[in-house]
């Protein structure tokens, strides 16, 4: 297609504007002189000039193909890595992966202690899959960067393997090439870097053995690295033990970061592990007072605890920390989720008004669905239920999850206000609508439990266990609801147990498993049970079961003292309450 004379002209125009950054890149001239600097003479010529215009014409038209072989050429007359790289980023464009691997090898060959060109040889082998021969330009990458960067650039390096569709070759190329980094004969203080990056090759390769050995290999090169502690963090689990090891070493050392803390911290939280996370929260608050966060997660801890006083004071802590901070998305979301918190604490405490000046502080539209909830629950403890839940029907669907979000806010508030009926019919319409949400399932069972139809129960339990086997709360739950009864009590221990399996340590399962010992008369084995699990998570009904198997082993005063300490941290427990009716017990 030939262009029209004005428009050719404006092209012509703007590429000699291109050519003319060229020339500007040439002519390099000295400062260091108080003398006025004299140009270098220029490496451009009539000649190249023309070259350089003919070849971005060609690149940015129909002819790639000869706008890179000019390129190229250039580059290779002038040894330019300005023109080099343009070279390689014509071919990518043109989405030709031979000749931009032509091009980087061009340019390697030509410059070969360039760390620039060999970043690119070794991302264009990972594109085209040649990962075998990408271990040498790794090496010349690591090898031309300053000692004191090595880690960080190996880091960013390997990260790039991700990309790559065998990532078991990738980590074993990867490894070969940096063989003696990793022996720490090149400079030591790269190893853990090193390992741990080798590390994370392995995981993406699902080797788990192979990911938790780099990290103690990197650890081992290093203890004050925190990149092997990193890498461990990732694979924390009760199969795992090492992996933990591997954190907390690096936890007992004087240089570890509150960060790290925290999202050991918040793992513990993930495998429900309460009393071990709060413990490492308030290693942060106590040795980094002015660390913002580690308030946050204390005070919602300490309200999930029902530790009012101290969530109280915690929460407040966070704000004054956080509003010293600049305004940011995650400060707004933090201070949304403090003043709910302490929303939440005045509600308990029944002070209303101050709950809703709390929620009026809110400003995050992101926060809206939890404050609106909290209102919701405001208006239920006043009575106001049926105003309560057209608030939260109120709310906008955006999205399935909003609507899912909803269904179950409301599901919530009719369940802490006794509503059971009309909760199981929402969850059944639900459930019906989507079979294949198991979280719905198991909260419809555990509704239909609530409503005594145990039958139904029961059936919908199993059936979540055949959809889904290991759910382990359902196995919990079942298992439970045979220990309550006092009937099938070795099945109800077997389904206990299988729940530990998949949940080891939970304590409120381990409350299960006690309560089941309990009701086979193995009161001793119960008491020992129940002690574990009311030590890692102090809660109302493990201390309700607690304090019967006390009180049926004689020991009167221990059970009143576990009572009196649930009472403490929800005294409108139900099942607290009605094991201190059902015994006639006056605390």
């Amino acid at each position: 297609m030939t262009l029209q004379p004005s428009l050719r002209l404006v092209s012509i125009t703007l590429l000699c504007g291109i050519a003319m950054a060229g020339l500007r890149a040439y002519a390099q001239t000295s400062t260091t002189s108080a003398i006025p600097p004299v140009p270098d003479q220029s490496k451009m010529d009539g000649e190249l000039f023309y070259q350089l215009l003919l070849g971005e014409l060609n690149a940015r038209g129909s002819e790639p193909g000869t706008g890179y072989s000019l390129m190229l050429d250039a580059a290779r007359k002038t040894n330019d890595a300005q023109l080099y790289e343009r070279a390689v980023d014509i071919a990518i464009q043109s989405r030709s992966g031979e000749a931009a691997l032509q091009a980087c090898r061009a340019w390697v060959q030509a410059q070969p202690k360039s760390t620039v060109a060999n970043e690119r040889l070794f991302q264009v082998l990972i594109a085209l899959n040649r990962l075998p021969e990408s271990a040498e330009p790794l090496r010349a990458i690591i090898a031309t960067t300053p000692v004191i960067q090595r880690g960080e650039k190996i880091a960013r390096s390997l990260a790039a393997y991700s990309r790559a569709s065998d990532k078991k070759l990738a980590a074993t190329t990867a490894e070969q090439a940096l063989a003696e980094h990793l022996a720490g004969s090149a400079s030591p203080s790269v190893a853990a870097p090193a390992w741990s990056a080798i590390g994370r090759l392995r995981l993406a390769a699902a080797d788990i053995p192979g990911a938790l050995d780099a990290a103690r290999k990197a650890q081992m090169a290093n203890p004050l690295d925190e990149s092997p502690a990193l890498l461990a963090l990732e694979m924390i689990d009760p199969k795992q033990p090492q992996a933990e090891s591997i954190v907390k070493r690096y936890l007992d050392t004087q240089k570890a970061r509150p960060e790290i803390r925290m999202g050991y911290a918040r793992t513990l939280l993930d495998l429900q592990r309460y009393a071990e996370a709060g413990q490492q929260v308030q290693v942060v608050t106590q040795s980094q007072p002015e660390f913002a966060e580690a308030w946050l997660l204390q005070g919602s801890l300490q309200l999930q605890d029902n530790q009012l006083p101290a969530a109280d004071t915690s929460l407040k802590r966070y704000l004054e920390l956080a509003q010293k901070r600049a305004p940011s998305e995650e400060r707004q979301r933090g201070m949304a989720q403090a003043y709910l918190a302490l929303a939440q604490v005045a509600e308990k405490r029944k002070d209303f008004a101050l709950a809703e000046s709390w929620i009026a502080k809110i400003d995050s539209p992101q926060a809206l669905v939890g404050a609106q909830n909290r209102r919701a629950s405001i208006l239920a403890k006043q009575g106001k239920l049926d105003e309560a839940r057209k608030l939260i029907q109120s709310l906008p669907e955006r999205s399935d999850d909003d609507k899912r979000m909803k269904l179950v806010s409301e599901v919530q508030l009719l369940r802490d206000n006794q509503k059971h009926q009309a909760a199981y019919d929402l969850l059944a319409e639900a459930v019906a609508a989507a079979p294949l949400d198991h979280a719905l399932l198991y909260d419809q069972a555990m509704m239909a439990e609530k409503l005594d139809r145990l039958g139904e129960m029961e059936k919908l339990l199993r059936q979540l266990i055949a959809a889904k086997p290991d759910y382990h709360q359902a196995y919990n739950a079942l298992g439970y609801s045979f220990a309550e009864r006092n009937i099938r009590l070795p099945e109800a221990k077997q389904l206990i147990q299988k729940a530990l399996q998949y949940a080891p340590g939970d304590p409120f399962i381990t409350d299960s498993l006690g309560w089941a010992e309990f009701r086979m008369g193995n009161k001793a084995e119960a008491i020992k049970i129940l002690q574990t699990a009311f030590q890692n998570k102090p809660d109302p009904e493990i201390a309700a079961h607690l304090g019967e198997v006390y009180w049926a082993n004689g020991q009167r005063d221990k059970a009143i003292a576990v009572w009196k300490e649930g009472m403490l941290l929800n005294s409108e427990n139900e099942t607290l309450l009605q094991t201190l009716k059902r015994l006639r017990v006056k605390l």
